[in-house]
């Protein structure tokens, strides 16, 4: 009999396609993270700023939600904000990533309501280790 052990450099993949919202405005980063998100087995609609935000997650329906602060039309913040003002969408977990390297932005947007904060540029293992976690350990 053989076994077969989780290698760390194979892509984790969930039992069933987990919903993922991409909200990053930088093409090439979008790109990449929608992407390997995609290799990795999840179903990624991404957006390239906040103006669709509310009007995706009531189609799309994520099971999780990556977020960066920095957005062409609207802050992160607000948008961590007003999902918090919601309470059907208070509960799905968001992670932020983001450029911004201050202890102060990880704080307030913890405090807002996100569950992690990644400072860019990130180690994308370490990024889908936290979904999984995410996935496994938070109960919708």
């Amino acid at each position: 009999m053989t076994v077969k052990l989780l290698n760390r450099d194979q892509p984790l993949r969930s039992h069933k396609a987990r919903r993922i919202l991409l909200v990053e405005d930088h093409y090439l980063n979008r790109m990449l993270l929608s992407d390997y998100l995609s290799y990795c087995g999840y179903d990624v609609q991404s957006l390239s700023e906040g103006a669709a935000f509310f009007s995706t997650i009531e189609r799309f329906k994520p099971d999780l939600m990556l977020l960066d602060l920095k957005l062409p039309d609207i802050d992160g913040y607000s948008l961590l904000k007003q999902v918090q003002q919601k309470p059907d969408l208070s509960k799905i977990p968001i992670i932020v990533v983001s450029a911004f390297a201050f202890k102060a932005d990880q704080e307030k947007a913890l405090s807002l309501g996100a569950c992690r904060y990644f400072v860019k540029p990130l180690k994308l293992k370490d990024l889908i280790l936290t979904i999984e976690e995410q996935f496994t350990f938070c109960h919708r």
